[in-house]
């Protein structure tokens, strides 16, 4: 381990530094985005498999010229998924993987701030591809009990827990804030393209052996986990690299050895150090852009030979053995409350809450819709519904491109919500006419639906996770609170729809724009309040003052009181 986090006796000169930077950025870019890829790849697979478990027989008893009855009518269905309560039974089994993900999420931001995101990421991804694996060999084992594949799933949820506060911290600490929008949209594209490759993974061996659609994409995470264990770089400073969060980092074009830094370097990056020019008496600096990349001064700055800031040299014992980079203080990682109390986590935690709703419900359903308004087979309904995440990779890039055009997160998210409903509608009620229809509505559909959830659980969460200063500690912790928020509604989606779709899949639709309409709600509260359309302080009268401190209250229960009525539609 490195006696310093930036090493005082090591010379750098501008371009090596940039071209270091450029090279990890690009590695941790790629390499994050095919570890969450894997994640998602892993998820996917009982979305297909589910309609195998359950299967309508008499095709298959025709061709084996079996006679039916009451008491073999499920003979080529999976038990227990064998009895008139299946539906009941496969959304238990997405429930409680996802209500575990969630209990998972609130805790598990809050320990990878203050564990190695190395070893927490990969220890993680090893694990989760061991509870994959697990559910396929229940087909190789003949295992019958709903209590194992419970187990199963609960274990799978909160392990998988590990990866989104991981990843997206990992991200922070190497990606500053320009064009934040656009790069996280891009690299949101890994959830779309997981579930698109799980989709085709799992349906490659769904009607040959069930099993293998869980132990393949099991043992593809395991082998990233074994990886990440190798080779991630989680801060820049593992490396002797600057963070993209410092203002003003000297770097030396010469190789004279600095003076030793006194002791109140040592002690607050607050503090600066004189440097010493080189023999031609220039120095050159690096320093943050308004953008949050790193650009090389102007030559007026490289001319002088004035004192600059540069990094405090802490050793790892004092920065508390973490190796993180910057002094103690700087980095001390925020608290769950803490966290709470920044501008904006609760509002997007509900928004998401709403948003995940609708999408993984598509996730977890879709093949199973397609199946029965296309009539297709589970393999060909497995392949048609990669379109809808397709739609989802160009709607989080559009979504990120416009909210780093205009800056308005909250706006854009409000947008897409308002197009999504009328789409989900139209999706209804026109998918099942046609393949073609299927086809174009469903890759519209997947942009508007995905465009926000991905926008808030990247730029949003890594936006309010920076928000209380140059330190990304929070990072994790913020990301967990708003994806934590958000499994909440992803739990509910899957089961509600269970319990909806008996009445039929118009209901379920009615209570997806239900869903839909009340995350619009509180982004369009969340936009109006940045726009300072209702700032309190603005504000002469006392009443309405008092109206727009408690809005957030009033706007919430709008949108369940919305949902509630569009459920309540539905289940006439």
């Amino acid at each position: 381990m490195p006696t310093s986090v930036f090493p005082y006796n090591v010379q750098y000169d501008s371009g090596t530094v940039r071209r270091r930077f450029f090279m990890y950025q690009s590695f941790i870019l790629v390499f994050t985005f095919a570890c969450y890829t894997a994640y998602h790849l892993s998820r996917k697979p009982i979305s297909v498999v589910k309609s195998v478990l359950h299967r309508d027989c008499s095709a298959i008893a025709a061709a084996k010229d079996i006679k039916l009855t009451n008491e073999n009518k499920s003979f080529c269905s999976w038990k227990p998924f064998d009895e008139d309560n299946y539906n009941e039974l496969l959304g238990s089994l997405e429930y409680a993987y996802l209500f575990a993900y969630a209990i998972g999420m609130l805790v598990s931001g809050h320990i990878a701030e203050r564990t190695n995101l190395r070893y927490y990421l990969g220890c993680g991804m090893l694990l989760s591809g061991l509870t994959t694996a697990l559910f396929g060999l229940g087909y190789y084992w003949d295992v019958h009990s709903m209590t194992y594949f419970i187990l199963v799933q609960i274990a799978g949820g909160l392990v998988q827990a590990t990866g989104w506060p991981s990843v997206v911290a990992c991200m922070g600490n190497w990606f500053g804030k320009g064009r934040r929008g656009f790069i996280m949209g891009v690299w949101n594209s890994h959830t779309s393209t997981g579930n698109i490759l799980g989709s085709i993974l799992a349906g490659l061996f769904v009607n040959i052996s069930w099993g293998l659609s869980f132990i393949v994409p099991g043992a593809l995470i395991g082998f990233l986990g074994l990886m990440c264990l190798l080779f991630l770089v989680p801060y820049p400073s593992d490396v002797g690299l600057p963070s993209p969060y410092e203002y003003s980092i000297e770097i030396r074009t010469d190789d004279e050895q600095p003076s030793k830094p006194p002791p109140s370097a040592l002690q607050s990056s607050s503090k600066s150090v004189k440097g010493k020019t080189s023999p031609s008496g220039k120095l050159a600096t690096i320093s943050e852009s308004e953008s949050g990349d790193f650009e090389p001064d102007d030559e007026a700055s490289l001319e002088t030979g004035s004192s600059l800031d540069r990094l405090p040299l802490v050793d790892d014992e004092e920065a508390g053995g973490s190796g993180k980079g910057l002094n103690s203080k700087e980095l001390q990682a925020i608290g769950f409350c803490g966290a709470l109390k920044i501008p904006g986590v609760i509002e997007y935690s509900m928004c998401l809450f709403f948003a995940k709703l609708v999408s993984y419900t598509f996730l977890y359903w879709l093949p199973n819709y397609i199946k029965h308004s296309n009539g297709l087979d589970p393999e060909k309904s497995a392949f048609l519904s990669t379109l809808f995440d397709l739609g989802g990779i160009a709607g989080g890039i559009a979504a990120g491109l416009l909210s780093d055009w205009t800056g308005k997160r909250a706006a854009t998210c409000a947008g897409m919500l308002l197009l999504a409903a009328p789409m989900l509608f139209t999706y209804e009620k026109f998918g099942g006419t046609s393949l073609t229809h299927s086809i174009v509505l469903l890759f519209i559909t997947g942009g508007f639906v995905n465009g926000p959830y991905a926008l808030i659980t990247t730029a949003v969460s890594a936006d309010l996770g920076t928000a209380c200063g140059s330190s990304a500690r929070a990072l994790a912790t913020v990301t967990a609170i708003i994806d934590g928020a958000g499994s909440l509604g992803a739990a509910f989606g899957p089961l509600l729809t269970g319990l909806i779709v008996r009445t039929g899949w118009r209901n379920v639709f009615y209570m997806l724009i239900g869903a839909d309409l009340a995350a619009l709600s509180i982004s369009l509260w969340v936009w109006l309040r940045a726009e300072s359309v209702f700032n309190c302080r603005q504000l002469v009268s006392v009443t309405v003052y008092k109206m727009q401190c408690s809005g957030i209250r009033v706007v919430t229960v709008a949108a369940l009181v919305t949902a509630v009525l569009l459920l309540s539609m539905a289940r006439l």
